[in-house]
């Protein structure tokens, strides 16, 4: 049992680092968060090149996931936030119109 000890206390420090660290990394409103992934995926695949059929109907899709609608959402945030500078600065990183 005494050897379990260390072991324990050892586990429970790396938790609490952890835990403090992905506290420390939300550092935008929730809303704003789910917008940046949704985002920074879109403009992954938007990269992507569809060097075959399979490919062009694969990227296709994760644009139509990804992308739809985000040209609106972005500017119903930059409104939302406007007086928020952390909050535009990373929003205005994105180019404000890339559906059709």
């Amino acid at each position: 049992m005494q050897s379990q000890q260390p072991m324990k206390r050892l586990f429970a420090i790396c938790g609490v680092f952890l835990t403090c660290s992905a506290t420390a990394q939300t550092r935008f409103p929730a809303d704003i968060e789910r917008f940046i992934e949704r985002r920074d995926q879109c403009d992954h695949f938007r990269g992507e090149e569809p060097y075959d059929q399979e490919r062009r109907e694969f990227l296709h899709q994760r644009l139509a996931e990804f992308c739809v609608g985000t040209d609106k959402q972005l500017a119903e945030l930059k409104q939302k936030y406007r007086s928020n500078k952390a909050v535009m600065k990373k929003l205005n990183q994105y180019e404000p119109q890339i559906e059709g």
